[in-house]
């Protein structure tokens, strides 16, 4: 028994020793649910708080969900502190509102309003950070549940060591020194030391899908390996390590990519385009954990609808978690929250003449002209633009939209309102007044960054093509 005790007091304390959890003179608050997991990590930590050098304060909240068994659970750890000589801070909150209010499940609302009471604890107290008792089966039910919901290979990690949360404006470090230790074992710990912890009837509620993890899944998948427990501990192993690199290698490209600007994140499409796919994918999720403080609830679908949107058009924008828009612009990728223009298109006052041949350079923009024998391929995309020289000409200027403007939109057989056709194409109204617009004497040739006018195409017949290309300046 004694050897049983000694080694997983030992182990706990390796392990915080390990990972660097805290350090001594430090104040901790630990969450304390009342059931064997972090009963057993309340008393292994008071046992060797002078050993550890630090001063703990317990926290327990009553989330009012099971009556008179949430009740009881809140006196016992009122009562275990106690015994253990320790501050403690017992507090109610109604989660159920709570998720009514939000719209979440039970389990969010749950987790939402625990950890921001935890973060008020700490604030009160002056703590550094919380103390919870997830155990090696929690990490194990973790990797299940994060890959059941997509979350992609960061979710094959599981729980990690240390995790810094952010959530309705507040931030909260979690340490989690139980992480090598199981359930059986905090159970078999209190048994040997009389805690008698509570038992949490939720627990085998099939309607959470944790409990359905736990209960039905892990069972079935024991009957295929008896070691699948081991196998996924490995795996969110290999899972870290390959994450930690990328991570490494995202943060070096950076610099180059991104600019953090107040509420916004403004990514170089160019420059991000050359990188590596799996760099890609860490510098989109550096992005969101930026603005959010955190990838919680970020799903790997997120991520391949971020990658998705590099080959998108102007204009273009796609709703995030936490009420984040990724909006795609000429030259660059906005992440900001939905509402906050970051349009740097300036009105276009005035008209300015096209040197053909030749560059000009006009308000936010530089030109390049070129004229080329016809059967010449070539490249085209969004700034990049042919047309047939012949229907052109060589006076050529550029503009803003004016009322009653209309062309031929690439394809169509009639002229269009230029301001219907901005609407059909969801150009952003902030944008609208920006876009460039390259016109012969005649008519409007290209909406830049869009379409331009079919009477202009290049044909086969074209026997000189005019070639334009636009970059946006600073």
């Amino acid at each position: 028994m004694a050897r049983k005790e000694k080694g997983l007091e030992q182990r706990v304390l390796a392990f915080i020793q390990k990972h660097d959890l805290f350090s001594t003179g430090q104040r901790l608050v630990v969450a304390v649910s009342g059931g064997a997991d972090s009963v057993c990590l309340l008393h292994v930590l008071a046992k060797n708080r002078d050993k550890l050098g630090v001063e703990l304060h317990v926290a327990h909240l009553n989330h009012r969900l099971r009556g008179d068994e949430s009740d009881a659970d809140a006196a016992y750890v009122l009562n275990l502190a106690h015994k253990l000589k320790l501050p403690v801070l017992v507090e109610q909150r109604d989660v159920a509102a709570y998720q009514r209010r939000h719209s979440l499940s039970l389990e969010e609302a749950a987790r939402n309003v625990r950890y921001n009471f935890l973060a008020e604890v700490i604030q009160d107290v002056g703590a550094v950070r919380a103390v919870v008792g997830h155990t090696r089966d929690d990490h194990v039910e973790t990797i299940l549940l994060h890959l059941l919901r997509g979350s992609g290979v960061s979710g094959l990690r599981g729980l990690l060591p240390r995790t810094m949360l952010s959530f309705s404006g507040k931030r909260l470090e979690v340490v989690r020194p139980l992480l090598e230790i199981s359930r059986q074992e905090t159970q078999e710990y209190c048994q040997r030391h009389k805690l008698r912890p509570c038992f949490d009837t939720s627990n085998e509620s099939l309607l959470l899908l944790r409990n359905r993890i736990r209960l039905e899944l892990l069972p079935i998948l024991r009957e295929f390996n008896m070691a699948i427990d081991d196998a996924l501990v490995r795996l969110a192993g290999i899972a870290t390590a390959d994450v930690s690199f990328v991570e490494e290698q995202a943060l070096r490209s950076w610099r180059k990519v991104a600019k953090v600007d107040k509420n916004a994140i403004y990514l170089d499409v160019a420059r991000l385009k050359v990188q590596p796919l799996a760099l890609q994918r860490q510098i989109f999720k550096e992005a969101l954990a930026r603005l959010r403080g955190s990838l919680e609830d970020v799903e790997a679908s997120h991520i391949e609808s971020m990658l998705d949107f590099l080959s998108r058009p102007a204009g273009k924008r796609l709703s995030l978690p936490d009420g984040l828009t990724l909006t795609t612009e000429y030259d660059r990728m906005v992440l900001a929250p939905k509402g906050i223009s970051t349009c740097t298109l300036l009105p276009l006052d005035g008209s300015f003449k096209i040197e053909v041949p030749g560059e000009t350079t006009l308000p936010g923009w530089r030109v390049k002209a070129d004229v080329l024998d016809g059967g010449v391929e070539i490249a085209q995309n969004d700034f990049v633009a042919t047309f047939d020289f012949a229907k052109t000409g060589k006076e050529l200027t550029v503009r803003g939209r004016k009322p009653g403007d209309r062309f031929q939109p690439l394809g169509m057989t009639q002229t269009k309102k230029l301001q219907d056709f901005m609407v059909d194409a969801k150009i952003p109204v902030a944008w609208r007044d920006g876009v460039p617009l390259v016109c012969s004497p005649q008519q409007i040739l290209w909406v830049v960054g869009w379409r331009i006018d079919d009477r202009a195409k290049v044909t086969s017949a074209s026997r000189q093509i005019l070639r334009l290309e636009f970059h946006k300046t600073k």
